[in-house]
Parts: C-alpha cells; sequence; structure tokens
C-alpha cells in the first residue's frame, strides 16, 4: 500500500467514457493503490452523467458532477432533466459546462444561453460549477463575473492575467498534464503566478495524460507526474502539492 494513499483528488475525470467499462474494477484498485483518495467523474449529458451517478453509487472515492458540456447541447438534455440528477447524494458539482469555440462557432448565442442557465441553477444550489473554457476565454470571463458562482475553471489554458481574474472571483483552477507538456507556455507562468490554495489537480481522463505517458490512456494515478511539476515550479515538495490541493478538493466540494 503506498504511502501516498489518498492523497491523490482528481477533480475532473470521464470515467463514463466506454474506454473504461472492460476494467473499471481493476484500475480503480490498481488507482487506490497508487494513492488516489478522491475522484470526481463528470457527465456531459443526460446519459453520461447517469453513468456518473452509477460509478459514484458503486465506488466510495468516487463522486459525480453533472450537467450540459457546450458540445452536447444539441442532444435534447434538458435544464429540468439535470435538476433532477443534481439532488443525487454523490452529486457534488455542475459539470462540465461552459464555452467551446475551438470546434463550433456558429452556436456561441445557444451555448452561452446553456451555460448561464447552469450556472443560475449551481447558484440557487449552493453546488460548484465545473467550467469548461476552450478558445472563449473572453465570453467565460465575462458570464463567470456575471454569476459568481462556486467551482472550477477545468484544464485552465487562459493567461496569468485571466487566472489573476478567476481567482479573485473565488473560483479555482483546473491543472492537469498539460503542465507537463514540452510545449505548455502560459500553464507554467500561471502555477507558479497563482497560490496553490487556489490550484486543483485534475486528469480529463481518458485525455490528456501526462508526459512521459503523454498519448496513452490517462488515469487518475498518473496525478503524481503532475504533481512532481507543479512542485518544481512551486519549490516546495510534491506531498505538499498533494496535501494542499486534496484539502482544496474537499473544501470546494463539501466533501
Amino acid at each position: 500500500m503506498s504511502s501516498l494513499e489518498a492523497l491523490i483528488f482528481d477533480t475532473h475525470a470521464h470515467y463514463e467514457d466506454p474506454v473504461f467499462e472492460d476494467n473499471f474494477d481493476e484500475l480503480i484498485n490498481e488507482m487506490k493503490n497508487s494513492g488516489v483518495g478522491g475522484i470526481i467523474t463528470c457527465g456531459c449529458d443526460k446519459q453520461s452523467s447517469l453513468k456518473a451517478l452509477s460509478l459514484a453509487e458503486r465506488y466510495e472515492i468516487v463522486y459525480a458532477a453533472v450537467g450540459i458540456h457546450p458540445g452536447n447541447i444539441d442532444n435534447g438534455t434538458t435544464i429540468a432533466e439535470i435538476r433532477e440528477l443534481l439532488s443525487h447524494p454523490k452529486c457534488v458539482a455542475v459539470g462540465e459546462i461552459g464555452l467551446d469555440y475551438y470546434w463550433r462557432q456558429d452556436n456561441k448565442s445557444e451555448q452561452k444561453e446553456i451555460f448561464k442557465a447552469q450556472l443560475q441553477l449551481a447558484n440557487e444550489l449552493g453546488l460548484p460549477v465545473l467550467v469548461h473554457d476552450r478558445d472563449a476565454h473572453a465570453d467565460t470571463l465575462e458570464i463567470l463575473k456575471e454569476y459568481k458562482p462556486k467551482g472550477v475553471v477545468h484544464a485552465f489554458s487562459g493567461s496569468v492575467e485571466m487566472a489573476r481574474e478567476i481567482a479573485k472571483l473565488g473560483l479555482y483552477l483546473g491543472v492537469g498534464g498539460v503542465l507537463t507538456f514540452k510545449n505548455a507556455r502560459a500553464l507554467p507562468a500561471v502555477v507558479s503566478d497563482t497560490p496553490i490554495e487556489k490550484l486543483l489537480l485534475e486528469t480529463d481522463a481518458p485525455y490528456l495524460a501526462p508526459v512521459p505517458h503523454r498519448g496513452e490512456t490517462n488515469n487518475s494515478a498518473m496525478i503524481h507526474y503532475v504533481a512532481e511539476k507543479m512542485a518544481e515550479i512551486k519549490e516546495i515538495s510534491k506531498n505538499e502539492v498533494l496535501i494542499q490541493t486534496f484539502k482544496n478538493a474537499k473544501k470546494l466540494f463539501n466533501i
């Protein structure tokens, strides 16, 4: 049993992804033995949110977030359906929600409408949000300033200046495998500039595996590599990174 058990909290994964269906029992045992003590698996529509809740019911260390991802706003999931799922006792956040102008720019108004509706719902229920922001920094920040939710900007990819604005709102920044990439530009500077008390660790599993596993199927145990890089940048120990980010996650998600 690893001495680091229960220090990793993966605040953003997608274990409802079909790639994990055949071996998740084995994988979660391996991850627990590698020090993983908390996971939030995130839905992107009704179907995936139901799968996330099912995993949270089956595994003690798994919690769920439910929401409508900007890439899934056309598949029929309604805000009323998400509201109903949010009452589940192991649902700790509204997410994954936000804006994505990388894949589509022809439905910006619809993306904003669904994002705002879910922020309003989260505020009404007192829940944090998991925010997706891809190539939509200005609009994301404007809407977050308007609604002022609790939560985290997942896979943060903005500038140091934007990170400071996010932190002023009381939001956290989610940091994953990209931090270890050689071509990561702004993120190391953001991590250096942001207090450790405002950072969270995440995977976005099965995506964005860190170096030296880049291109492989990511899982929560690989956060060790991200924590090592963060520790190097912050000039503190890896254990300090893991302990503080675990505390941050428990505080934000009221676990």
